[in-house]
């Protein structure tokens, strides 16, 4: 029993190592970091315009 838990504890160590210091994959693309709306250039073009659609006419117009 002692040398199946032995032999059970190495495999666990084996693969730990493995995933720690084995060939790193890159198989994902990296995250672009997200942009705040007021940092969004399309965001800012949109919210305009609909403030220019809905201001409302003064007298001076």
């Amino acid at each position: 029993m002692i040398y199946v838990l032995a032999a059970i504890g190495a495999l666990t160590i084996a693969v730990l190592m493995w995933k720690a210091f084995g060939p790193q994959v890159a198989t994902t693309r990296p995250r672009r970091a997200p942009v705040a709306p007021d940092d969004d250039p399309e965001f800012l073009r949109r919210l305009a315009e609909e403030q220019r659609k809905n201001k409302r006419p003064t007298d001076e117009e």
